[in-house]
C-alpha cells in the first residue's frame, strides 16, 4: 500500500509541476474548490466554511488567483485544459461579479478552449435565472444540483429546505437556457426517509429526466463533522432498509432508460458516460466519472485535491494557512502520496473494474494476482463470470461492487470512485 511521503511539500510539488512542463503533450484538468456556504446542511461531509461576508470571498479569490499563477508559471499554462470543475462548498454562492472574475482568472492563467468541459456544482436555493444565464454565458455547459431528497420531513431532519416547486423551476430554467448536461445529486439513508417517501422523490426526478443522477449513501462521520450529531441516529434507516432504498433507485432509473454507471451514478443511455462504459473506456478522477480523462488534475483552492506526476495531492484545509502559504509564494500543499508504477497499475485496474465492470487479466497480471483469484472465486456465487480475457461483474454482482473491490484491498480507501469526500480523510 502506498504511504504518505514524509515531508512532501511545496518544493516537491513545484518540482512535479516543472517535470510536467517538460511534457507539453500531456493533458491537464482543473479541480477548483470554493469552500463557502450560506449555511451548513446536517448531513454534509465536505470541507466548507459558513460565512455571509462577501469581502471574505473576494479575499479568497485574491489568493486563488495567486495560486493559479504559481501553478501556471510552473506547469506551462499554454497547454489545452480538458476539464474545469468548480466544486464546494457552494460555488454558486459567489456573486455574479465573483463568478465572472473567477472565470476570467482561469482564462488568464490557463488555456481554456472551446472544447474544454466546464462544469459546476450548484445549490438550487441560490440559483436564479440571471445566475444560470451568466454561468452559461461564461462557458459552463454541465451543471449539477444538490437535490438530496424532496420529502419535507426528510428536509427538515437534514436542515435543507427546498421545495419540489423550486427544484422544478430551477431545472426547467437550466434546460431552457441550454445547458448540455443537467445532473441531480440524491442521498439515500437519510433520517425519516422511507420507501414511500423515496419513491415519491424518484418519481419526480424521473419525470424531470435530468441527464445524470448521482445517488450517494449518507455517510455518518461525526469525528470530522460534529454537526452531524444534530441528526438523530434513531431516525436513520437501518442497513437493510438502506439497501432496499438503493435497489429501488437502481430499478427505477434502469427501467426508465438510464445506464448504471460505476458505483452510484446513473446516466441516460445517450450520455457520454453511458456510451463510454458500453465501449469499456470509462475512467474516473477526482472530478468524477469521465469519458475524457486527462493525464494530470491540478487542485486549486483550500482543501483542493488533485493528481500530478503520479502523486495524489491535497492542499491545506485551513483557509488561513492556505492563504498565508499562497501569499508567501509557496505551493499550499498539505500532503501528498507518491504512487509507484505498481501502485498506479493497481489503481488503474481497480478503477477499470468499477467503471467498466470487467477486470482483464492483462491489467491484473503482476499487480492484482491475489485479488484476481479471490474475485474469480465469486463466480460460484453468481457475482462475477470468468471469460477468456478476464472477469466480468454480473448484474447480481453490481450490488456488491464496492465490497468486491474493497475486500482485502487497502488501496481503495484513497482511490474512491468519486472523490466528493476527500480521499485523504
Amino acid at each position: 500500500m502506498p504511504r504518505w511521503v514524509d515531508g512532501y511539500g511545496a518544493e516537491d510539488y513545484a518540482q512535479d509541476l516543472a517535470a510536467i512542463a517538460q511534457r507539453p503533450s500531456e493533458t491537464l484538468s482543473l479541480h477548483v474548490h470554493i469552500p463557502f456556504c450560506a449555511g451548513r446542511c446536517l448531513y454534509c461531509g465536505c470541507n466548507t466554511t459558513v460565512t455571509h461576508d462577501s469581502a471574505r470571498m473576494d479575499a479568497y479569490l485574491d489568493a486563488l488567483d495567486r495560486e493559479m499563477a504559481l501553478v501556471a508559471e510552473r506547469i506551462d499554462g499554454n497547454r489545452d485544459v480538458l476539464q474545469v470543475h468548480l466544486a464546494g462548498g457552494t460555488p454558486n454562492y459567489l456573486s455574479e461579479a465573483q463568478l465572472t472574475r473567477l472565470t476570467e482568472m482561469l482564462e488568464r492563467r490557463f488555456h481554456i478552449v472551446a472544447d474544454t468541459e466546464c462544469s459546476i456544482e450548484c445549490d438550487p436555493r441560490r440559483s436564479s435565472a440571471g445566475q444560470l444565464e451568466l454561468l452559461h454565458a461564461l462557458g459552463f455547459r454541465s451543471i449539477g444540483f444538490g437535490v438530496q431528497d424532496l420529502d419535507a420531513d426528510v428536509q427538515r431532519a437534514i436542515g435543507r429546505i427546498q421545495s419540489e416547486e423550486l427544484i422544478r423551476d430551477v431545472y426547467w430554467m437550466a434546460r431552457e437556457i441550454g445547458f448540455d448536461s443537467i445532473g441531480f445529486d440524491l442521498i439515500y439513508g437519510l433520517p425519516q426517509q422511507t420507501a414511500a417517501t423515496f419513491d415519491r422523490t424518484l418519481d419526480t426526478v424521473l419525470e424531470l429526466a435530468p441527464d445524470r443522477v448521482a445517488c450517494f449513501g449518507y455517510a455518518r462521520r461525526t469525528l470530522s463533522g460534529p454537526h452531524q450529531h444534530a441528526i438523530d441516529v434513531h431516525e436513520l434507516p437501518d442497513n437493510a432498509e438502506r439497501e432496499r432504498l438503493f435497489r429501488t433507485a437502481v430499478s427505477a432509473f434502469t427501467q426508465a432508460g438510464y445506464a448504471w454507471i460505476g458505483l452510484d451514478t446513473f446516466a441516460l443511455e445517450t450520455d457520454d458516460l453511458a456510451l463510454a462504459q458500453a465501449d469499456g473506456r470509462l475512467h474516473r478522477n477526482c472530478i468524477g466519472y469521465t469519458a475524457t480523462p486527462s493525464a494530470h488534475v491540478a487542485g486549486l483552492g483550500a482543501g483542493a485535491i488533485g493528481e500530478l506526476q503520479g502523486t495524489c495531492v491535497q492542499n491545506q484545509l485551513d483557509l488561513e494557512g492556505w492563504r498565508q502559504e499562497v501569499h508567501a509564494g509557496r505551493m499550499p500543499v498539505d500532503r501528498g502520496r507518491r504512487l509507484s508504477a505498481l501502485d498506479r497499475r493497481r489503481r488503474d485496474a481497480i478503477s477499470h473494474l468499477i467503471c467498466n465492470l470487467e477486470l482483464p487479466y492483462r491489467m491484473a497480471d503482476g499487480c492484482l494476482d491475489d485479488e484476481y483469484r479471490r474475485l474469480a472465486a465469486y463466480a460460484g456465487d453468481g457475482l462475477v463470470e470468468v471469460w477468456s480475457q478476464g472477469l466480468r461483474v454480473t448484474e447480481a454482482g453490481r450490488f456488491f461492487l464496492r465490497e468486491l473491490c474493497t475486500e482485502h484491498d487497502a488501496d481503495f480507501h484513497w482511490d474512491r470512485a468519486r472523490w466528493h469526500f476527500s480521499p485523504f480523510a
